[in-house]
């Protein structure tokens, strides 16, 4: 039986305060939670009832053995989460500063395992056949995760739903310049153009969708990804909420959930893995972005990211009542 939805890309170990509102020197604990972001959304997608896999690499090592112990919690076949012995699994740290700032450190070095999924280790058959594919923009940004990730969406070729996740890292591109000596960003570009003409459904933020398309202004950078290749352009604007405009010329604007915000930074994948779910569902546009901001919401509400991930019953009575509380 064909998944539901397959993810690729980063996961790793989340080291989150839990202290709120103290600067991580001063931090004594912390705890340990499932991260990265296909993790997470192949996460999400689990707790709404699909059925997930997850493609990534981690280190050989206990927090290697850990990611492996949570994906089977919560669902996600880890069958294509391989180790890679000479790198250990990335740990992420973060600061709590609500209801804005949560600065996040990134310990990948001297690279982080996910960027060495390899092409000739894909099944192949299972990314074309799983109803969702999902792939990242950091999985572009080094090979060779670069080419694995062009290969699997060469080679599903659109069928049924390919989502691109653009994910825009800067530390992760850093040391990117272009053949001019351009920004990281510059050099990114071509790649993501390359990613849009296997996909679907693009999805991100303002930032992210200029580094796409080299346009901000969220109507316009829509219309770009449209004229990009893809089908449905998902764009989150933050508190003005998301604009998704498809190819047909449907359009939508839904305001954001509102809800006191502990940590914002699970809430992309959680609305990640409600798209998921609604555009499986077969929903029309509006309810799906609905559903998927009061998921977001919801994880934004709570500290952790993947076991915060909200079940059905939860992301209903949030809907319905209007905010998280």
């Amino acid at each position: 039986m064909a998944y539901d939805l397959i993810t690729m890309g980063r996961t790793g170990v989340d080291l989150y305060p839990l202290q709120t509102g103290v600067p991580l020197p001063q931090v004594t604990s912390f705890g340990k939670f499932l991260g990265g972001s296909a993790a997470n959304v192949a996460v999400a997608a689990a707790r709404l009832g699909r059925r997930t896999a997850l493609i990534s690499r981690t280190g050989d090592d206990p927090f290697g053995t850990y990611v492996h112990e949570a994906l089977r919690g919560f669902g996600v076949d880890d069958r294509w989460v391989t180790a890679v012995p000479v790198l250990p699994t990335p740990v992420t740290f973060c600061e709590i500063f609500p209801p804005d700032d949560f600065p996040l450190y990134f310990y990948r070095q001297p690279k982080a395992p996910d960027l060495e999924i390899d092409a000739h280790e894909l099944d192949l058959d299972a990314v074309r056949e799983t109803r969702v594919f999902w792939v990242t923009g950091t999985g572009l940004s080094e090979e060779p995760s670069r080419t694995a990730t062009l290969a699997a969406l060469a080679h599903r070729a659109k069928a049924g739903i390919t989502v691109f996740d653009l994910d825009w890292r800067p530390m992760f591109w850093n040391d990117r310049t272009d053949a001019s000596g351009g920004t990281p960003a510059e050099a990114a570009r071509p790649f993501y153009a390359e990613a849009l003409k296997h996909t679907t459904v693009a999805v991100g933020n303002l930032d992210e969708v200029e580094v796409a398309t080299g346009v901000r202004e969220p109507r316009a950078a829509a219309r770009a990804l449209l004229d990009a290749g893809v089908e449905l352009a998902v764009v989150k604007q933050g508190p003005k909420g998301v604009l998704a405009v498809n190819r047909e010329g449907e359009s939508v604007e839904v305001p954001p959930l509102p809800v006191d915000v502990l940590n914002g930074l699970g809430a992309g994948d959680a609305f990640g893995g409600s798209l998921c779910h609604g555009l499986l569902a077969g929903w029309d546009l509006e309810k799906i972005m609905r559903h998927a901001n009061a998921a977001g919401a919801i994880v934004a509400s709570r500290l952790e990211c993947s076991s915060a991930m909200p079940t059905p019953a939860e992301v209903e009575a949030a809907i319905e009542a209007g905010a998280v509380r």
